[in-house]
């Protein structure tokens, strides 16, 4: 056996299995800070807080075989006795500052109420609102502070800190959201900053939700500000108007599509909070978009789009959400959804799949052949260029028709490629 580390090595992750997957996996030993997915490689690294966790881990794991979804995985020291935040940040996991915390808490052994949290909390700074929502995680919440430096002395002086003696221990990250909208102030959500909401729902809300706490990504304001990130109009076919945000894909080719494929294809048009393979029927999906407008322009854009060798429907579903569940896979906190930052320009390179993708975050050395190398099993490539845009790495390739350039998006969005996490995006350019 290597030398001990508080890093541990995994192998044999298959693309089904998630972040949440291995954090379930290896919290019963205590605390994990960092976790980075090698997808391309089907591995990953997953740091413990300190080395006798590791080894815990470990000792247990040489006597039980460690199975995730139904597949063996193996694991061992790695040779890293630390992942630096460099790495970790190259591999996706969100380590900007924020004024929003997501803390995940381990070993609870008594119940932890919004009231809690806040009396935990409040002393670093004036807590705004605060969100609490089972995961498969475990229990977490989302707690937003008035400024940024509140929330970066909470989590310094809080970190793997227990709420109460030997249990209920705090993991705390930041936040890739930007704003927590809160609905109703009740036992599992409040904003300190609106006394006036309603404890409770009344009917419907169209807004998806961390659960069902009544929380949203914040919808564009309306549509003439929506109309304003395209330019000043909408696309034609698009309304503005709709206010579903869950979409049904029927047609999918069961064999080869999963929720993760599904996330990088639909990420390109909105947020995602949710997406369900029904068991039931196999080439079914349902995918909750951030709102009821991202929902519209993925109904709009992949509309008989190719994928796999079939053409996929897509329509609105008459479900207004996910309910959150082990046949339910969620990416509402994940940092690969792309519209939480830079959101106008995004709704700008919405389009229908075309044969060429635009692949950005390249490391800075990359070759035109690693480029073509990373994707050609995907079809035929007709031309390649890599070039430099504000000092960033960047590639287009051209395939020879629409349904190769969406298998090489939906399969080498967030891979890793020379050790940078890859984004990938169709072109609306005609040629290189």
């Amino acid at each position: 056996m290597a030398e001990s580390s508080k890093v541990i090595h995994v192998r044999n992750v298959g693309h089904e299995i998630s972040e949440n997957d291995l954090l379930q996996l290896f919290q019963p030993f205590g605390v994990i800070t960092k976790l980075v997915m090698l997808r391309a490689k089907n591995q990953a690294l997953l740091q413990m807080q300190d080395v006798s966790s590791a080894i815990s881990a470990l000792q247990f794991f040489t006597n039980v075989q460690p199975t995730i979804r139904g597949r063996n995985v193996y694991v061992q020291f790695s040779s890293h006795q630390e992942l630096t935040t460099i790495e970790q940040n190259i591999h996706g996991r969100e380590d900007e500052p924020n004024r929003i915390l997501l803390v995940t808490i381990h070993h609870m052994l008594y119940p932890i109420t919004v009231d809690v949290l806040h009396q935990v909390f409040s002393p670093y700074g004036f807590v705004e609102k605060l969100v609490t929502f089972q995961k498969s995680a475990g229990f977490q919440a989302l707690i937003q502070y008035q400024v940024q430096q509140c929330a970066a002395s909470a989590r310094t002086a809080l970190q793997g800190r227990n709420i109460y003696d030997g249990c209920c221990q705090l993991d705390i990250q930041f936040s890739n959201l930007e704003e927590l909208q809160v609905n109703y102030n009740n036992d599992r959500s409040r904003d300190y900053t609106n006394p006036n909401l309603p404890a409770e729902q009344k009917g419907r809300s169209s807004n998806p939700g961390y659960g069902d706490v009544g929380v949203a990504y914040p919808q564009m304001a309306n549509t003439s500000a929506i109309a304003a990130a395209f330019g000043g109009g909408l696309p034609p076919g698009i309304t503005g108007t709709n206010d579903r945000c869950t979409v049904l894909v029927s047609n999918l080719n069961a064999d080869s599509i999963d929720e993760d494929k599904l996330f990088n294809l639909f990420s390109l048009y909105g947020n995602i909070v949710r997406i369900k393979l029904l068991r039931n029927k196999p080439d079914h999906a349902l995918v909750q978009m951030g709102d009821g407008f991202q929902a519209e322009l993925a109904v709009h854009f992949l509309k008989g789009a190719v994928l796999f060798g079939k053409r996929l429907e897509v329509n609105f579903s008459k479900h207004p959400n996910i309910t959150p569940g082990t046949d339910s896979h969620d990416y509402v906190n994940s940092n690969l959804n792309r519209f939480n930052r830079n959101a106008a320009k995004n709704y700008r390179y919405c389009c229908s799949p075309t044969k060429m993708i635009h692949l950005s975050t390249l490391p800075q050395d990359v070759t035109e052949e690693e480029v073509m190398n990373h994707v050609q099993e995907h079809g035929a490539i007709v031309n390649t260029k890599v070039f430099e845009m504000n000092g960033k790495k960047q590639a287009l390739v051209q395939f020879e028709n629409e349904e190769e350039a969406a298998e090489a998006l939906v399969c080498k969005h967030a891979t890793s490629l020379g050790g940078s996490i890859i984004r990938i995006s169709f072109s609306q350019l005609q040629t290189i």
